[in-house]
């Protein structure tokens, strides 16, 4: 049984989404609030959106607000989701660092991990001698459940399906016994990436030195428009001149103010 929302209730928890995570929900996701959070609201025994979102606003470990981060957005992804981004990685940006071999990526809403082990594997795959190189991958994402997953690189079988046997084989454990049917990043991968709880809405990132790429895809489909244009801004500062962006397959900046050059669909350019 679903709750039934006021105005006023929804109101508050969108105007808390938004403020707290940029989150833009329109006038027409009651009906999605009332299904994701209902349950919660029964779990919680609690009688009302009002109730919920005192209970929310209350709980100053912020481990609630998180919770209900989760229930309202997707965190669906896969490995090598958007296989273009990965060969444009490989093909033309690993070979321009060749001489420095060194490269620092910022997957800046890595969800439960595909992304920056898809990266990972990516650099390990593209160049001829990998322990010459310097790679350093930082992986963020709001919510703390996610990170949970992403770093302890423990996935379903299934979810490496879109892996080519041998390169799975060379970058997964296999489970057996009590695992079996799961698969484990080995530790070649996992050294590579620092994980961290990380808000795009903050003003600084904890980032010290340029970086040469920013994924941030899928993400900023959530957002309306200044809040994009204030993110796009923020990565551009973050890059060195000549790093680029990637975004997802169903985000643009046509309709954004930004100082990137467009490379390709979902490819931007800071110009050296």
């Amino acid at each position: 049984m679903d709750y039934p929302i006021s105005k006023t209730e929804y109101d508050h928890i969108r105007t808390l989404l938004y403020d707290e995570s940029g989150i833009s929900l329109g006038d027409n996701k009651q009906s999605l609030v009332v299904s994701r959070l209902s349950k919660r609201l029964r779990d919680l025994s609690l009688d009302s959106f009002e109730a919920y979102y005192e209970f929310v606003t209350g709980d100053t470990s912020g481990a609630e607000f998180t919770r209900m981060l989760d229930l309202l957005s997707t965190n669906k992804t896969d490995f090598f989701r958007e296989p273009k981004h990965f060969e444009f990685l490989r093909d033309e940006i690993l070979p321009s660092l060749e001489r420095e071999k060194r490269i620092r990526i910022w997957s800046s809403a890595c969800s439960t991990g595909e992304e920056p082990y898809t990266i990972a594997i990516t650099l390990r795959e593209g160049v001829k001698n990998p322990a010459q190189w310097d790679f350093g991958i930082l992986a963020s994402d709001i919510s703390t459940r996610v990170l949970a997953h992403a770093s302890a690189g423990l996935y379903a079988q299934e979810r490496i399906s879109t892996v080519p046997t041998d390169v799975a084989q060379r970058h997964f454990l296999k489970g057996k016994g009590n695992n079996a049917g799961l698969v484990k990043v080995k530790p070649h991968l996992s050294d590579m990436i620092k994980f961290r709880h990380l808000n795009l809405m903050s003003e600084k990132f904890p980032i010290k030195s340029p970086l040469d790429l920013i994924f941030c895809r899928n993400v900023m489909i959530y957002f309306d428009r200044p809040t994009q244009e204030r993110l796009v801004g923020k990565f551009f500062r973050y890059l060195k001149p000549g790093g680029y962006l990637f975004i997802g397959h169903s985000e643009s900046l046509q309709w954004l103010k930004h100082d990137f050059s467009t490379i390709a669909p979902t490819i931007y350019r800071k110009e050296p």
